[in-house]
């Protein structure tokens, strides 16, 4: 526990002719609330009342100005010694944090805490409590607990960062969420075979790892095995940007790109309802939640982690429609450039709810274009998106002729790039890499022919649409047409 001092504040001379040598301090013990108003424990009538919001404290001025340049100045500004009243409605942390920031004035003890150090640190700052005007004040003792205490924590990073949500922008401009972010980050990247684990008792269920219990012994035979997702549920709970300086916070340390991307699936499962099918984890087959995850099965982590911060996991935000556009655009810019870092069916989904939220085309164009990267591994329902720009199909149709392009261009690309094999080895890659781009093209015939077929029973599907999908690919592509014909077929029926 951190505490103020608890001396009394003695008198000093600012020169400004409001203070004096020859006043005294006002001792205290404690604060008393009454209704929505604050009184200071003293015989000693109050000569200062302080606003904010629609709460009021009964102070006095000296202990106030003693501490705070920002209240010595307005008493100066105001040209005498007659000012009663001030209001600090903009002040950050608002009431809660002013009375802290009072009581440390009058020298009562007030404990510093992950909760309240955020809006205590931008209180000092807005009230200009600084060592020029006492030695160990408010904005040292607060920097202080920030780089000792909460910046070695996993859960007070976390609670912090997640405070500074209300302290726009001064948490911003302190650099608190700058700060947070990468001790977040630098812990979520740390070997975690050198962490002491903490378990619930629940076999599936685990708490964050304690910072402060390092060990250099190897684990013991009934300690379980530290999980590389074990910080995915604690920095779902930030807020997007919060979560997007993490991110890329992350990003710079080097960690797996197949990591970010299942951490950022999860917050996405979390804050975009009705983007994830019940029930199907964060992709149809799975297949990319734990590729490439140190060998982590996909059920392992899907059995869910302790949330430490927030409360119950089963807890579901609630978000409007604004912030839902803001969330989507801000995770297609991090999701990394990697192939595979997602899902292919996680992209079509995020793509679906963007073209529905009218997000800004660039970042609809680049979704697109990381979609046509590993189009092979759609589904025909992941492709079944209905056409939310008052297209005559039901289905937007346009929208998978791009995809299928961005594939179709992605695959020269590819096949045209220069081998960095050695001589040698070069005719084997080669061959290689010519039976993985066929049985790509191979997956993706099958792929359109059945959409067609899906689609062919539109009537307002337009006889060149469906022409120009089903001779997209080349003939190399299908060795064999009878998915075709079934949907030229279908479309006939339909059509006439």
């Amino acid at each position: 526990m951190w505490e103020s001092e608890t001396e009394s504040v003695s008198g000093r001379d600012f020169g400004n002719g409001v203070l004096s040598a020859s006043e005294h301090g006002v001792k205290t013990d404690s604060f008393e609330q009454k209704g929505q108003s604050w009184y200071v424990a003293t015989d000693i009538p109050s000569d200062l009342l302080v606003q904010i919001e629609d709460v009021s404290f009964h102070l006095h001025k000296y202990p106030l100005l003693s501490r705070s340049g920002k209240m010595n100045r307005m008493i100066y500004e105001s040209r005498g010694a007659e000012l009663s009243k001030i209001s600090l409605d903009e002040l950050p942390g608002g009431p809660e944090a002013f009375e802290l920031a009072a009581k440390f004035c009058y020298g009562i003890a007030i404990d510093l805490s992950a909760t309240n150090i955020s809006g205590l640190r931008c209180a000092a700052e807005y009230l200009e409590m600084t060592e020029d005007l006492e030695e160990g004040n408010l904005i040292f003792k607060t920097e202080a607990f920030l780089s000792y205490v909460v910046l070695s924590s996993w859960r007070d990073s976390i609670l912090v960062l997640k405070s500074c949500e209300k302290l726009s922008p001064w948490a911003e401009n302190l650099q608190i969420v700058r700060r947070c972010s990468e001790s977040i980050a630098w812990k979520a990247c740390a070997n975690p075979k050198g962490i002491k684990w903490q378990y619930t008792g629940k076999p599936t269920k685990v708490s964050s790892p304690n910072w402060n219990q390092m060990k250099d012994s190897s684990p013991s035979r009934n300690q379980q095995v530290v999980p590389p997702d074990w910080w995915f549920e604690d920095v779902s709970i930030l807020r997007i940007d919060h979560f997007v300086r993490v991110i890329t916070a992350i990003k710079v340390k080097g960690m797996k790109h197949e990591l970010i991307g299942a951490a950022i699936m999860q917050y996405a499962a979390k804050w975009l309802p009705g983007l994830i099918k019940e029930g199907s984890g964060l992709a149809d087959d799975g297949s990319n939640i734990s590729n490439g995850i140190n060998g982590t099965s996909s059920g392992s982590w899907r059995g869910g982690l302790h949330m430490i911060v927030a409360g119950s996991g089963d807890e579901v935000p609630s978000v409007q429609a604004k912030d839902q556009r803001m969330i989507v655009e801000s995770l297609i810019s991090i999701i990394p450039q990697h192939k595979d870092s997602v899902s292919c069916s996680f992209l079509l989904r995020l793509l679906r709810m963007a073209n529905m939220l009218k997000v800004a085309p660039a970042l609809i164009t680049e979704l697109e274009k990381r979609v046509g990267m590993q189009f092979e591994q759609a589904t025909l329902a992941d492709l079944l998106i209905p056409s939310y720009n008052k297209s005559e199909t039901m289905y937007d149709i346009d929208l998978v002729q791009r995809l299928l392009e961005h594939f179709i261009v992605q695959e020269q690309t590819e096949s045209s790039s220069p081998s960095s094999y050695p001589f040698s080895d070069k005719h084997m890659h080669d061959g290689i890499q010519r039976g993985t781009h066929l049985n790509a093209k191979m997956r993706v015939a099958r792929l359109v022919d059945s959409y067609l077929t899906e689609v062919s029973r539109d009537r307002n599907l337009s006889l060149t649409k469906f022409q120009v999908l089903a001779e997209a690919l080349p003939d190399s592509a299908r060795t064999c047409d009878d998915g075709l014909y079934r949907a030229i077929d279908s479309y006939l029926k339909k059509a006439h």
